[in-house]
């Protein structure tokens, strides 16, 4: 059976001296050394009596040996469970007592929480065996007995819980194929080659980071360097030196961008860079033609989520293209809209769709047909050219005074406003209606208030899509990836609304 190791493998084959990978650790590993440091891990999990099949949780932040892990893992045929160490001991547990690892690996000599996690483990899992992988690669600890392999299940190369997720966690089962897919369509879309320098800002324990970058570099051959957080001015600098391709949440273009502003600048300046893409949220137009200004090069839009192995569609614009949409179907993958749900969802198939969610068929059967439509929860329309515009998340939309509001339209016209980082828009019951409320981000709590938000936006939106409240933050709670947590805002703000 194919598996993603064998991308991994052909590079061994045909450019061991070429480099693959560079960390902030300062390691910087060819296709030999990363593969000399995947058998090593590999015999260890095979000595520790891990199989095909099993589970292995990689506890980490990006680095060379977090991809080493992931390799490893899929060498001996189990199963990848990665999980960002930023997460609390609870929400972790959560996750190990669904997924039931066998082995758990922490990226320790990179992540100062991944090795506050191990040694958590140590002290309070009973039957640990803790081995200590030569190389400084990590810790790897081993829960003895745990969790049989299910047979059936051995095309799964991940399992990957989703942000946010409450109740019941929801585990993607994205199969080796799936992978190996996401890889090639994100290396051909972008036209990678071995030429290029990639930044890995975005989680690899996030579908795009993992698929769309790391995955997509290993079948190009194009070398990444894994950057364990977004640290603007970080990111800043190094986007100035070298790098050629940079794929990110707009978040983490705001940022960016406001980052520049602070130090008086209008634009990267990079000589190198080539290719910038944004996902994970709508676009703009007025920022996408900031953001094109701030870069010197197109800004290409793409829709996906976990469950559709990051990729369903995007864009290949010339820079000053003033298109919105995400772009028409990737090659291979088709899409369609069920006019039957309010506001239209979208609807995808493919060999990019989850084989469903780990030990959860209720849920499965809930979004997967049996002829292979996955129902993405997104509201959106295609165009007469066949590009898919994305309205919002069906569980979002705000039904204020009988009227349909979709957040991304409010937060773009709210992001128009020139001290605005970035804005989230939720609802929320109140008088037997729904009300919009916006959550702004701004870089001084003192350049604007929620007076000049009312006046900016008054003949920007009509009456029944104008917030009722407006809170002013200089940071809003978001994942790892830099990705708004909208479920938290109202919970996290609370002392600040009525």
């Amino acid at each position: 059976m194919p598996s993603v190791y064998d991308l991994l493998a052909h590079q061994v084959a045909t450019r061991p001296d070429a480099l693959a990978l560079e960390d902030v650790t300062g390691a910087q590993l060819n296709y030999a050394q990363l593969s000399a440091a995947v058998d090593e891990i590999a015999e260890v999990l095979k000595a520790k009596g891990i199989a095909s099949g099993d589970r292995v949780m990689i506890v980490s932040e990006n680095c060379a040996a977090k991809v080493a892990a992931l390799f490893a893992t899929w060498r001996i045929g189990a199963i990848a469970v990665p999980i960002n160490a930023r997460q609390t001991e609870a929400e972790i547990a959560r996750v190990d007592a669904h997924a039931e690892p066998k082995a758990v690996f922490f990226t320790t000599q990179v992540s100062a929480d991944a090795k506050k996690h191990s040694i958590t483990a140590q002290q309070n899992i009973a039957d640990i065996d803790a081995s200590t992988i030569s190389g400084g690669w990590g810790k790897l600890c081993l829960h003895c007995p745990r969790g049989d392999s299910f047979a059936g299940d051995s095309d799964v190369a991940v399992l990957l819980y989703t942000t946010g997720t409450t109740g019941d966690p929801k585990g993607v089962m994205l199969t080796h194929d799936n992978v190996r897919f996401g890889g090639k369509t994100s290396a051909e879309l972008r036209s990678m080659t071995t030429d290029d320098l990639i930044y890995g800002v975005l989680p690899t324990t996030h579908v795009f980071g993992l698929c769309s970058v790391v995955v997509a570099a290993i079948h190009a051959g194009a070398p990444v360097r894994l950057i364990p957080r977004f640290v603007v001015a970080d990111v800043f600098d190094a986007l100035r030196d070298g790098i050629t391709l940079f794929s990110a949440v707009p978040q983490m273009h705001a940022l960016l961008m406001a980052h520049a502003k602070a130090l008086g600048q209008t634009a990267l300046g990079s000589r190198t860079l080539r290719y910038v893409s944004s996902g994970a949220a709508p676009l703009d137009p007025t920022w996408k033609r900031e953001a094109e200004a701030f870069y010197g090069v197109a800004i290409q839009n793409g829709y996906g989520m976990t469950e559709s192995t990051a990729g369903t569609a995007a864009t290949l614009n010339k820079i000053g293209n003033p298109d919105t949409s995400v772009g028409p179907a990737l090659p291979g993958i088709e899409i369609a809209i069920d006019e039957e749900v309010p506001g239209g969802e979208v609807l995808t198939r493919g060999p990019h769709v989850m084989k469903g969610y780990f030990r959860n068929p209720g849920e499965t059967a809930k979004v997967l047909s049996d002829d292979g439509w996955l129902r993405t929860g997104d509201l959106g329309q295609i165009d007469a050219d066949g590009k898919l515009h994305i309205l919002g998340r069906a569980k979002e939309l705000i039904i204020h005074g009988g009227f349909n509001v979709f957040p991304p339209e409010v937060e773009a016209a709210l992001n128009d406003h020139p001290e605005v980082v970035q804005a989230a828009v939720v609802g929320r019951t109140k008088d037997g209606d729904e009300e919009v409320l916006a959550f702004v981000q701004v870089p001084d709590a003192t350049v604007l208030s929620e007076a000049d938000l009312r006046a900016f936006v008054k003949d920007r939106l009509a009456g029944y899509k104008r917030p009722a409240r407006y809170v002013l933050a200089q940071s809003l709670p978001a994942a790892p990836t830099g990705k708004i947590l909208k479920h938290k805002l109202i919970e996290t703000f609370s002392d600040l609304l009525d």
